[in-house]
């Protein structure tokens, strides 16, 4: 299981110019720590791309990956369960309209 720790992020809606899309669409930037003894680990610094929607109240993660920063290299990485719900949450609380 990857330790999630969220040290820093930026968040954009993203635009449907041609209004084929329901619901509002974000793209989160998540800056995260990850431990040195984790195969996930990058000296470089890792981040995760979250596509996040809300439509009819409801919100949910379409799409995802990590990267490693700087190069923007994605990785081959996958979210558990219970940290994809992490992800989620921070999603919703810090969404801005």
């Amino acid at each position: 299981m990857i330790h999630l720790n969220i040290t820093g992020y930026s968040v954009e809606k993203l635009e449907d110019p041609f209004g084929l899309l329901t619901g509002d669409r974000f793209e989160f930037f998540l800056e995260l720590e990850v431990d040195e003894e984790d195969e996930l680990y990058s000296d470089k610094g890792i981040g995760l791309k979250v596509i996040f929607v809300i439509e009819e109240n409801k919100t949910r993660i379409t799409n995802y990956h990590f990267y490693e920063s700087g190069s923007e290299k994605v990785l081959d990485f996958a979210l558990e369960e219970e940290e994809e719900a992490q992800v989620l949450s921070f999603c919703q609380e810090n969404i801005c309209e």
